[in-house]
């Protein structure tokens, strides 16, 4: 048994979605490492995966971040889930 237990990191008033449990959460409710955030509203919250998924595009189709020969984007993996 841990003498201390690990609390997680946020503040009341920041959103955060939990991958983990695929919900919108208010403060410091699951680990850092299973959350996207924070974000300003619930509402933004809602929507990580969405803005996730477009930031994902955004930078695979960045040439100043490709490691492809020529500049060249990489071809797109699967949506992700």
């Amino acid at each position: 048994m841990a003498l201390f237990r690990r609390r997680a990191a946020g503040k009341p008033g920041e959103w955060y979605y939990c991958l983990e449990h695929e919900k919108v959460e208010e403060g410091p409710e699951c680990p850092a490492k299973n959350r996207l955030g924070p974000y300003g509203t619930a509402g933004e919250a809602s929507h990580a995966l969405e803005l996730a998924r477009e930031r994902t595009v955004q930078w695979e189709s960045d040439p100043h971040w490709t490691d492809t020969p020529g500049g060249e984007p990489p071809e797109p993996g699967p949506p992700a889930r």
